[in-house]
């Protein structure tokens, strides 16, 4: 995976990886708190720089509207959403997605701690089609 074609790879595999982890340990069933606060620790361990429950403005038009936390803030660059639910759904990685929009950021990771097998997908603003 390239750096070029897949920004911030490098840490978006080592918070994955932590993901799973957790995942391993803890299995599925539990509320997302609980996953949030197993992967706070698995990325502490590693030594990945992040903040959690992270404030950030959404603006629209140069407004700013309010404001909305993302679950981790990770190396200053990735938004990291945690649910625990039985399956993803298109709105969830629609909603991912708008975040980035809202928050300005290139990429981000939703994963879901709640089916059986971890699931994770990662996001990446939307480029303007070229005409």
């Amino acid at each position: 995976m390239s750096e070029r074609e897949y920004p911030h790879s490098s840490v978006t595999g080592l918070i994955i990886g932590c993901a799973m982890e957790v995942h391993r340990l803890l299995g599925n069933g539990f509320q997302e708190v609980i996953y949030q606060r197993a992967l706070e620790v698995e990325m502490q361990l590693k030594g990945i720089s992040f903040e959690r429950e992270f404030e950030m403005p959404i603006v629209y038009k140069g407004i700013n509207i309010g404001t909305r936390r993302v679950d981790f803030f990770v190396e200053n660059n990735i938004m990291v959403e945690i649910k625990a639910i039985a399956k993803l759904e298109n709105v969830h990685l629609a909603q991912a997605i708008n975040y980035l929009e809202a928050y300005g950021l290139e990429v981000g990771l939703l994963i879901n701690f709640g089916a059986s097998s971890l699931e994770f997908k990662r996001v990446m603003k939307p480029y303007p089609h070229k005409s």
